[in-house]
């Protein structure tokens, strides 16, 4: 056999999309079948490669064994925050002040006070369309394992507090986790009841709509921003629909793989370059964590696509309506084309806000 052309032939069956290389077409149109490859994966500014998530194409630019050639020029002019390759080091050297997120002063501010309620919610559209939320909780239960929310903080956009509490949890406190909570029983003594803060919030996120009439991206409720939202969600006892929650702990390009979270700790040093966490935890703090990796996010500049979603009913790119014939007779670039994104990428909410 000549290796010459099994070389060839292996390099015409080259993904477009991550370079994997397969001896055979079919078993790339398989692999582009399941890959979901698409304009919203992060992607290499060397070798264009896509990756799955920041933390793989992290890995591809500075890992244990990162590609040759994009590393060396990444160190030369690549951003360690945004992941971003500059046309020059002056380009980023002013780049990487920008990128570099700070917190500003309210939360000293914030904590200086020591608030009790601070109630800024309205039913209406004068405070914004995203709002970020973030508890913290103490222990219940004879071992205070059992988590119960005994605090709360909604911030909007412009990273305002719109409402903070203390809870009365529904069921007795049986430790209060002062080192990081910063919580004492008298701040929960005459706090609002769990219920009232969970009504109060639900009606603040609908802002009018029926819960169950809630159904796309547009419409009068707001979109919820956290880190872990299932969980903050299920100790206010509080249930919102799944389209309109942006959750930092289970969007994919800012997991560590496709089932394990980073922490919002890490995700604020490595992709906002500031700490958190240090100490007493501030749910002010965590919202206005979230909230910066969300505008982040959605800040990107993607391909606009009519229905960039693998899901959407009116897509042709499920694959399943070309003959296989057809797609082995594609190029890798017209597989990579035709494929979508098997995730809702949140730059695309820039397009409905």
């Amino acid at each position: 056999m000549d290796h010459r052309y099994e070389s060839s032939d292996t390099l015409r069956n080259k993904c477009a999309a991550c370079y994997r290389q397969f001896n055979k077409k079919e078993h790339l149109v398989e692999h582009m079948r399941i890959s979901y490859h698409s304009v919203h994966e992060p992607m290499c500014g060397v070798c264009r490669k896509h990756c799955r998530s920041f933390e793989s194409l992290r890995e591809h630019l500075i890992g244990p064994l990162p590609k040759a050639e994009c590393e060396r020029i990444f160190k030369e002019r690549g951003c360690d925050i945004c992941l971003t390759i500059l046309g020059s080091r002056s380009a980023l050297r002013a780049h990487r002040d920008s990128c570099v997120s700070r917190p500003n002063n309210n939360g000293l501010l914030y904590r200086m006070a020591n608030l009790g309620i601070q109630d800024e919610l309205r039913i209406d559209n004068s405070r914004g369309r995203v709002v970020s939320l973030a508890c913290k909780m103490v222990g219940g239960g004879s071992d205070g394992s059992l988590d119960l929310c005994a605090r709360v903080c909604l911030v909007d956009e412009h990273e305002r507090i719109l409402f903070h509490s203390y809870i009365k949890p529904n069921l007795p406190v049986t430790s209060y986790r002062y080192e990081t909570t910063g919580i004492r029983p008298e701040y929960l003594r005459d706090a609002m009841p769990l219920r009232n803060v969970s009504r109060k919030i639900q009606e603040f996120l609908c802002n009018g709509e029926p819960i169950w009439q809630i159904r796309s991206k547009a419409g009068r409720s707001r979109i919820l921003v956290g880190h872990g939202l299932d969980h903050d969600l299920k100790c206010l006892e509080m249930e919102y629909p799944a389209i309109k929650i942006r959750d930092t702990a289970k969007y994919p390009p800012l997991m560590k793989t496709s089932k394990l979270s980073n922490s919002l700790k890490y995700l604020t040093k490595a992709y906002l370059g500031y700490d958190i966490q240090n100490g007493v935890q501030d749910p002010y703090e965590d919202c206005i964590a979230t909230m910066k990796l969300y505008k982040r996010m959605k800040s990107q500049i993607h391909k606009k696509e009519n229905y960039p979603l693998s899901s959407d009913p009116k897509n042709k790119n499920n694959f399943a309506t070309w003959k296989q014939n057809e797609l082995e007779r594609m190029s890798p670039e017209q597989l990579l084309d035709i494929s979508r994104s098997d995730y809702y990428c949140w730059c695309l909410d820039s397009q409905d806000i």
